[in-house]
């Protein structure tokens, strides 16, 4: 792969709650601009067995199943939040779009009560805007609003950092 250069970095977050079932849950949304092409980027987030190298929260990705044409996956998650000393684990289903360059994702099991969301790549001036929104519940029983927003920022954090380590990794190789 040939390596993309000058980086610059357009970032914009927001963290909102968004009905979904007659329940509030939050949503994360995250850009980042990344200066390669719309092709390499793509690429490289459906590489997600690659992630725990450069997402220290995440600790194992297992793909369990894969189709032929490898448009659909279905991967475990292990990932760590070093502030509750909590491993937390998940079982995802993908939808890979290489025409429409999207990824639909939604929880098949685990720790989360609900997780989907969307990745979006969109060729911009000759690199990639690379959008995630995510929509999740995360119960722990008998836990406050506090904790509760403490998750979600989390949650953010980990989705920006994933955003700026693929940005970092694309436009190093």
């Amino acid at each position: 792969m040939q390596a993309c250069h000058e980086p610059d970095v357009l970032t914009s977050t927001n963290n909102d709650l968004q009905p979904q079932g007659g329940s509030i849950l939050p949503r994360i949304e995250s850009s980042v601009l990344i200066n390669c092409g719309v092709e390499k980027v793509f690429a490289l987030a459906r590489d997600i067995e690659t992630f725990p190298q450069f997402m220290p929260d995440l600790k194992k990705v297992t793909i369990l199943d894969r189709s032929p044409d490898g448009n659909r996956t279905i991967s475990e998650f292990v990932g760590f939040i070093k502030q509750f000393k909590l491993t937390i684990r998940w079982i995802e289903e993908d939808e890979w779009d290489e025409k429409a360059k999207t990824c639909q994702f939604k929880l098949v099991k685990g720790d989360f009560k609900s997780y989907s969301g969307r990745w979006t790549f969109e060729p911009v001036n000759g690199g990639t805007r690379f959008t995630s929104v995510i929509d999740f519940e995360y119960d722990i029983p008998l836990i406050g609003p506090m904790i509760k927003a403490l998750i979600a920022k989390l949650m953010k954090q980990n989705v920006d950092n994933m955003l700026h380590a693929l940005k970092e990794r694309a436009e190093k190789e």
